[in-house]
């Protein structure tokens, strides 16, 4: 029988967890990616309970200060969080729970629940990761010199993960994560 598990997915913007985490979701069945609340409006086409749980400020702060979030921040006025509830309740029932979040939140979950796996994906350098972001064509100078200032702040914490994948190479660091998750959930590796 399989074990429940959290696994912490976290590295710089264009490192590429989303496509990592899914594949690992194709690949892993009863792996699940856990759905964040947020203060802020719903945007066209999201989905209640799919893309986000949409809270009042009211709400979050009860959760906040009942313990029900795992971890929480706050971005351009608006806050996210994990909630703990639906985290621990499908890793009782031996689920592969994936959170894809910041390093900042990374840590706050590893002080909650220290059974956490925590995983960096990171770029195979500091210049393919720029590339990346620059051939999305999606960002202005000033957003990808931020998120450049942001990728250095984090790779310097790449050491306290329990994992790190560099992901150069896609089908190689999907199999080298499925095969993480697996062997966690199998209770074949600490």
């Amino acid at each position: 029988m399989r074990h429940g598990n959290l696994f912490v997915i976290s590295g710089p913007s264009g490192a590429g967890k989303g496509t990592l985490v899914a594949r690992l979701l194709r690949e892993v069945p009863d792996a699940w990616v856990s759905v964040s609340v947020t203060t802020r409006a719903p945007r066209d086409g999201e989905v209640e309970g799919v893309h986000y749980h949409f809270a009042s400020d009211a709400e979050f702060q009860r959760l906040v200060e009942g313990d029900g979030l795992l971890e929480w921040a706050t971005y351009a006025g608006n806050r996210y969080g994990t909630p703990r509830a639906e985290v621990e309740s499908r890793m009782a029932r031996g689920m592969q729970v994936v959170l894809e979040i910041d390093v900042q939140g990374a840590f706050q979950v590893r002080e909650k629940m220290p059974q956490a796996h925590l995983v960096f994906v990171e770029p195979p350098s500091l210049a393919v990761l720029e590339e990346r972001l620059r051939g999305r064509g999606t960002e202005g100078e000033d957003v990808i010199a931020s998120r450049m200032a942001a990728a250095r702040v984090e790779l310097a914490r790449k050491m306290e993960y329990d994992v790190r994948l560099v992901n150069d190479n896609l089908d190689e660091a999907v199999a080298e994560l499925v095969r993480f998750v697996n062997e966690q959930a199998e209770g074949l590796r600490g």
